[in-house]
């Protein structure tokens, strides 16, 4: 156990479980992850507890005594606030209120309520109204304990039992005018999306912190908020600019990913997660001075896998690389990951670098093409607008020629409606 100095209004402990063969470093760094999750929550820590179990205790997790033991820690230290760094089960957390008489949190609980002090635009304070909703539906009887401490015995369970079935009825009804919101944005944001044939799309992803808006700025002057905090961006931001003449590119910045991320929370911020899925290149972003990036990029890839974007062309980019004391370290990534770039988003190291790969892909997926067709045939002349950025048009005799530029897939359909005619 480490005691840690505070002058903290609302002071918390934090308590994670060690199994088996598991690492203590690696525990530890858990823990450290999870006092930057209660700082940005705001609260501040002054102990971290580590209880070496083989198993899981499923009445409290971390087995009775330990939870006595704490219970007396926060009696001594004015302690508000108990953080677990695992999802608990209502039953651990009921048990685990009711023995240390503290304000119980887990590890989702806590994201959770980050995300809503976060939430800025009305598209993420509805998805994460919806997550926490869906969290707190299986955890409503906890709420209602008071009835049998209270009153106890015969005649006290009908109206506990009867206001959790209505508060579940009012949550269901909730979520789903919830959910019928969010498709009703994602249908908006389809109908309003500008027509983006002469653009490729990146997506930058990467472990929350990892410097994704400190790169979008460096490569846009997008002016987005950038905080030593995690989740400091919720919502998606895009911006253009061009690689080179006439070869331009859509760049979106999205939530930083962290592991046990709330499945809900990935689930209900599918609408803002869609520039990921509707990208034709993730730009996976990496903090390369962090002891264990290679288990943040892990967390990153099974995150894409859970959104269908795990076979999209990627380039990880190591970034931070001005910081890294031991140099080796950006060989090693370079050679052990096809692909990759080293770069300092911060200093503007290596960007030119990045560039030349965008501009890579996007002659591999963009090409030019020119047709000849009748100028009676005016519907394929507006469809080959619609699905291309025309570059030049030219009128000769009956006929008309066509310059334009346009992704593959909607070439072979270009293509597709000339043979056809």
């Amino acid at each position: 156990m480490e005691e840690i100095q505070s002058n903290s209004i609302e002071k918390a402990l934090l308590v994670t479980v060690k199994r088996g063969t598991e690492l203590i470093s690696k525990v530890e760094e858990h823990l450290d992850e999870l006092e930057m999750l209660a700082d940005t929550a705001g609260a501040q820590t002054l102990f971290k507890v580590i209880q070496d179990r083989s198993k899981i205790d499923p009445a409290f997790f971390i087995g009775k005594g330990k939870a006595e033991e704490i219970a007396q820690l926060v009696e001594l230290n004015d302690i508000q606030l108990v953080i677990f760094d695992e999802d608990l089960n209502p039953t651990q957390v009921r048990n685990l209120e009711k023995l240390i008489d503290r304000k119980i949190l887990d590890r989702s609980g806590l994201i959770l309520d980050i995300f809503a002090s976060h939430a800025r635009t009305n598209e993420a304070k509805t998805q994460v109204e919806l997550a926490q909703l869906q969290y707190m539906l299986p955890r409503l009887t906890r709420a209602w304990t008071h009835l049998s401490k209270q009153y106890g015995g015969i005649g006290t369970k009908g109206p506990g039992e009867t206001q959790i079935e209505t508060d579940r009825r009012i949550i269901r009804t909730r979520i789903s005018k919830l959910k019928e919101k969010l498709r009703k944005i994602e249908s908006q944001q389809i109908t309003k999306s500008i027509k983006r044939k002469d653009f490729i799309r990146a997506s930058l992803v990467g472990y929350t912190n990892a410097g994704k808006s400190t790169l979008l700025n460096r490569l846009t002057d997008a002016g987005v908020l950038t905080e030593n905090k995690l989740f400091a961006t919720l919502d998606s931001t895009t911006r253009s600019f061009e690689l080179d003449k006439n070869k331009k590119i859509l760049i979106s910045d999205t939530v930083g990913f962290i592991r046990k991320l709330p499945h809900n929370l990935i689930a209900s911020f599918k609408s803002t997660l869609n520039v990921v899925r509707d990208a034709d290149v993730v730009l996976h972003v990496i903090d390369v001075t962090h002891p264990f990036f290679e288990d943040h990029m892990y967390v990153v890839d099974e995150t894409l896998k859970e959104l269908d974007s795990d076979k999209k062309a990627q380039i990880k980019i190591f970034n931070k690389v001005d910081a890294l004391e031991d140099r080796s370290k950006i060989e090693y990534v370079l050679n052990k990951y096809p692909n990759s770039l080293a770069i300092s988003a911060e200093r503007g190291m290596n960007i030119g670098k990045l560039n030349d790969k965008l501009i890579q892909i996007y002659e591999e997926n963009f090409v030019e093409n020119k047709i000849q067709i009748p100028n009676s045939e005016s519907k394929i002349i507006s469809k080959i607008h619609d699905l291309a950025d025309v570059l030049k048009i030219e009128y000769e005799d009956n006929n008309v020629n066509i310059l334009y530029r346009t992704d593959k897939p909607n070439n072979e359909k270009i293509m597709g409606l000339v043979k056809r005619r």
